[in-house]
C-alpha cells in the first residue's frame, strides 16, 4: 500500500485516524502498531514474521545492553551481536543475488540460485533498529522495557517503507507521551496535501516523461539531456513529497519528524546538497558511522579513508548493484576535492557554485537510473555527444515544448520561492480561506489525477 493511492486515502487512513482518536492515550501506541503491522501486511503479507522477528531481536537485545551496563559492563558483546543480524537479514535479502552474480564472475563460484523480493522498507527499519542498539548502548536513549512502544517505533506506518530515517534519540519520549492538538493534526494534513501534490502532480508526470524519453530509440544530446532533468525532478518530488506526506501523518498523530529535504536543488557545492538531500540517511551514516570511524579528528589520509567507506557503504545502501557502488563513491570523491582542493572556494561563488553542483548531481542521477555500467557510459556519452543522432532531434524539440510548463513548474517548487510566499500570506488571517480552498483543490485534483492513471510508482521503495 502506497500513501498516494484511493485504498489509502479513502479505506485505510480516515478509519485508522477515528480509532486513534477515540481510543484512550494508553491504548494509543497498540492501536498505532496494529495499524502498522496491517499497513505493512497489506503489501507484503509473506515479510510480516521478518518484521515482527526484527521487533523481539532488537528489543531483547536493547534490554540485553541495558542490563549489562547497569552492571559496570560495557555490552560491546551483545551491541556487536544485535547490529550483526540485523545486517545478516538485511545483507542476505539485499544482497545475496549480487554477491552470487559476483562470485561466479569473478571467481566461477556458484551459490544456490535463490528467488525472493527485497522486503518492502527493510534498508529503512533495519537502520532504525541499529540506531535503537546504539543510542542505548551509548546512553544517549532510554532502554524501552515496553514491546509496543519498541515495536511501533520500528513499524510505523508514516515512515516504514521510505522513512525519513528515525534516529531512537528522536522519539524516544514521544513514544511514551505526544503533543496532540487540532492545530497540529491541521498542520499535518497540510503536510500531507502538499507532499501528495509534489507526487502525484509533479513526480508521476515527469515520471511519465522520463520513461518516454530514454524510451526513445536513438537519442539526440537534447533529448538525453531532457530524459536526466526529467529524472532529477521526478526523483526529487518523488521522494521529498512521499517524506512530506510521511511528516504529515507524524503530526496527525502526535509525532514530529525532523525534515529529510532542505531545497537540495539550490545547494552551492556537492557538500551543500548532501546537507539538504535526504538528511535522516545523511545524519545516520554521520552518527553510527562516519564519527565511530574517527569523523574529521584524524590525519588527512584517515579522513579521506573514513569519506570513502561512508560513501561506499551510501551507495550499497542504495541498492545491490555496481552503479550504486560507483555512484557513491563519485560523491565521496566530489566531497574529498572540495575538502581539500576547492577548500570552500566554490561556495563563495553562488552562481558558479550552483550551476557546478546541478551539473555534478544531473551526472550522477545517470548511474541511478540506467540498469547497468555498460547502460550508464552509453547514456553519458551521448549526453556529451557521442554516439548521439545529432544535437537537437525533432523527438528532443517535441518535448521541449509540451513538456515546458512542467518543468517551469517543477524547478519553481524545488525552491523555496513559493512556500516563502505562502508563509508570507499565512501571517494574515485574511488568506486563511483562500489557502484552505488551495489545499482542497490539490488534494481534489490530485484524486483526480489517481482515478486517472496507472503510472504511480515510489521510486525509493526499491531500496
Amino acid at each position: 500500500m502506497v500513501f498516494s493511492s484511493i485504498v489509502f486515502l479513502f479505506a485505510f487512513l480516515p478509519p485508522v485516524l477515528a480509532v486513534y482518536y477515540l481510543a484512550p492515550a494508553r491504548l494509543r501506541n497498540l492501536v498505532l502498531l496494529a495499524a502498522s503491522l496491517i499497513f505493512y501486511a497489506w503489501g507484503e503479507p509473506v515479510y510480516i514474521g521478518l518484521m515482527v522477528y526484527s521487533i523481539l531481536w532488537n528489543y531483547v537485545m536493547g534490554l540485553d545492553i541495558a542490563r549489562q551496563r547497569e552492571k559496570g559492563r560495557q555490552g560491546r558483546g551483545s551491541l556487536t551481536l544485535g547490529i550483526l543480524v540485523n545486517l545478516l537479514i538485511l545483507g542476505f535479502f539485499k544482497y545475496y543475488g549480487f554477491l552470487a552474480e559476483n562470485l561466479y564472475h569473478w571467481f566461477a563460484l556458484q551459490l544456490p540460485d535463490l528467488s525472493f523480493s527485497l522486503p518492502i522498507g527493510l534498508s529503512f527499519y533495519t537502520f532504525q533498529s541499529i540506531s535503537y542498539l546504539a543510542d542505548v548502548y551509548r546512553g544517549k536513549a532510554r532502554r524501552q522495557t515496553n514491546l509496543i512502544s519498541f515495536g511501533l517505533y520500528i513499524s510505523m506506518f508514516p515512515q516504514l517503507v521510505a522513512g525519513p530515517i528515525v534516529q531512537y534519540a528522536d522519539v524516544d519520549a514521544q513514544l511514551q507521551q505526544r503533543n496532540m492538538s487540532w492545530n497540529k493534526f491541521g498542520i499535518g494534513v497540510r503536510y500531507f496535501v502538499a507532499g501528495l501534490s509534489k507526487k502525484v502532480l509533479l513526480a508521476n508526470n515527469l515520471g511519465m516523461m522520463y520513461q518516454e524519453l530514454t524510451g526513445l530509440s536513438s537519442l539526440s544530446v537534447l533529448s538525453a539531456w531532457l530524459g536526466v532533468l526529467a529524472y532529477t525532478l521526478q526523483i526529487y518530488f518523488d521522494f521529498s513529497g512521499y517524506s512530506d506526506m510521511a511528516i504529515g501523518l507524524g503530526k496527525m498523530l502526535g509525532f514530529d519528524f525532523r525534515p529529510n529535504f532542505n531545497y537540495p536543488y539550490c545547494a552551492k557545492s556537492i557538500t551543500d546538497f548532501w546537507r539538504r538531500w535526504h538528511i535522516s540517511l545523511s545524519s545516520w551514516f554521520r552518527e553510527y558511522v562516519y564519527i565511530p570511524l574517527g569523523g574529521n579528528r584524524v590525519t588527512t589520509g584517515r579522513h579521506i579513508f573514513n569519506l570513502l567507506v561512508v560513501w561506499f557503504c551510501t551507495g550499497l545502501w542504495h541498492g545491490a548493484s555496481w552503479n550504486f557502488v560507483i555512484w557513491g563513491l563519485y560523491y565521496g570523491i566530489l566531497l574529498i576535492f572540495e575538502k581539500y582542493v576547492l577548500k570552500g572556494k566554490i561556495e563563495k561563488l553562488p552562481l558558479l557554485g550552483h550551476l557546478y553542483t546541478l551539473f555534478l548531481v544531473m551526472v550522477g542521477w545517470v548511474f541511478f537510473f540506467r540498469p547497468n555500467l555498460s547502460a550508464a557510459g552509453q547514456y553519458l556519452a551521448v549526453m556529451f555527444g557521442q554516439g548521439a543522432a545529432g544535437a537537437v532531434d525533432t523527438a528532443g524539440l517535441y518535448y521541449l515544448t509540451t513538456g515546458l510548463v512542467l518543468f517551469l513548474l517543477a524547478v519553481l517548487f524545488s525552491t523555496p520561492l513559493p512556500f516563502g510566499l505562502l508563509r508570507k500570506l499565512e501571517e494574515n488571517e485574511w488568506w486563511d480561506g483562500l489557502i484552505l480552498a488551495g489545499y482542497l483543490a490539490l488534494f481534489l485534483l490530485a484524486v483526480a489525477y489517481l482515478i486517472r492513471d496507472t503510472y504511480n510508482p515510489f521510486l525509493y521503495f526499491r531500496f
